[in-house]
């Protein structure tokens, strides 16, 4: 960042002398008021719940144009990079600046791979978890326990170390999440093959038996590729900002990605896309395509509790880029497994139709988001409304080292260490039991 030609002044209507305060440019998009003294000159915080227009820190890899439907992995438009690049050089270029050339992508795949077994261990760990636990719950603990196994790679602030826990923890993913499936459902896990992509190995992993060959669709594995790439990284959000603040204590990365991985787990975060595949369920279930005019009045009625998931979002007050793509992946995965006619599908394009047309949601930015589409990829797929929050932190997972790793080498990190509006009590004094 550079300092930009203008400072900040702040007055006070009470006499107190103004501050002049440093003001930043990025790259691209708002510049940003330095307040890192506003405490020593003036004794004051600023008040920001939400942290809507805070920016607590700088980094390079992910920028968002929420006004224009923009997204950019480390300068590359989203559009390009799900239509010309797969997730393992997706993941390349999060980690280390730079898309691969065919030797380096060789390399970088080779290196996954290798990695992707975990320790036979982890089957006894996950004796302990109720069968019908939810998937995320299991995750979590996976992901924490793997800091128990790989004791080579739980130094935070040796960077050999944090090399090495990244490839394990994206290696690792796809079988961890595919063992907290298969253990709902009492099947027998099933190992990695070397010889599969990054998405067909996971598509073995959920949906293969011992008793027979798996074949992977194509289709599928592209469609499945597609959602690991459009949800590898997503600037600032919750859970990010989640894994910086817990490895800003020197925690090691599978606690910080253990740690990511719960925040994901909210309705208002990774849930929303199975919030918005039981919202057309619902509807399903109460009328189909035929009620949809109703359920979107009862949205519009201030006074009713009928919610619309899967339309905007925190940032895009556009059309959310990575929704268009995954539109295509919808339609392309229905039509090669025969479901054109597919009577969600069908709900929501319904949907969509209203929401782009009626002034109440146009006036609101109410656009579908990625969550809309990816829920009925999923479904189409095979992969139970419960199990979605686990492939979206499958995905977001390389994003999440990423964006540590840039936090750990930043020279000006520091512990996090928000702070507050103090609103309760005063000082008061203890009175004896006898008197209170």
């Amino acid at each position: 960042m550079k300092l930009a030609d203008n400072k900040a002044t702040l007055s006070f209507s009470n006499g107190s002398p103004s501050i002049e305060l440093p003001v930043y440019q990025g790259t691209v998009g708002p510049d940003v008021v330095d307040i890192r003294k506003l405490y020593g000159q003036t004794g004051m915080f600023t008040y920001d719940p939400g942290f809507l227009s805070t920016a607590s820190c700088q980094s390079a890899i992910t920028y968002i144009d929420g006004d224009k439907g923009e997204l950019q992995y480390r300068g590359y438009p989203i559009e390009q990079l799900a239509t010309n690049c797969d997730f393992l050089e997706t993941c390349h270029l999060l980690l280390y600046g730079n898309l691969p050339d065919a030797a380096a992508k060789a390399q970088f795949s080779k290196r996954v791979t290798q990695h992707t077994m975990v320790n036979e261990q982890m089957q006894f760990f996950m004796r302990g978890f109720r069968r019908d636990a939810h998937p995320m719950a299991i995750l979590t603990g996976l992901v924490g326990a793997l800091s128990a196994f790989y004791h080579d790679s739980t130094d935070i602030n040796n960077p050999e170390h944090r090399d090495v826990a990244a490839i394990r923890l994206i290696a690792k993913m796809p079988t961890l999440v595919a063992m907290a499936y298969r253990y709902s459902l009492g099947l027998p896990y099933m190992y990695p093959r070397n010889s599969l992509s990054y998405a067909g190995n996971f598509m073995h992993m959920m949906f293969a038996s011992p008793c027979e060959d798996y074949v992977v669709n194509p289709v599928i594995e592209r469609a499945l590729d597609r959602i690991f790439v459009l949800h590898a990284d997503h600037e600032q959000n919750a859970s990010t900002s989640t894994v910086r603040l817990c490895g800003s204590s020197g925690t090691n990365p599978f606690a910080a990605i253990a740690a990511g991985v719960a925040c994901l787990w909210g309705p208002a975060h990774g849930g929303a896309n199975e919030a918005c595949l039981n919202m057309l369920d619902e509807i399903q279930r109460t009328g189909g395509v035929a009620k949809v005019g109703q359920f979107m009045e009862q949205v519009k009625d201030k006074n009713s509790t009928v919610k619309l998931m899967g339309f905007g979002h925190r940032v895009y007050k556009n059309y959310d880029p990575r929704a268009k793509l995954m539109q295509e992946t919808c339609k392309e995965v229905l039509a090669a497994l025969g479901l054109e006619n597919d009577p969600l599908f069908k709900l929501a394009m319904a949907l969509e139709k209203i929401a782009l047309e009626d002034d109440y949601f146009v006036q609101r930015k109410l656009y579908p988001n990625v969550d809309f589409y990816s829920g009925i990829v999923q479904r189409a797929i095979g992969v139970p409304v419960n199990m979605f929050t686990g492939v979206f932190a499958l995905a977001r997972t390389v994003g999440w080292i990423a964006q540590l790793n840039e936090m750990i080498g930043d020279p000006e990190y520091k512990i996090g260490r928000p702070r507050q509006l103090f609103t309760g009590a005063a000082r008061r004094d203890v009175l004896p039991i006898a008197k209170r």
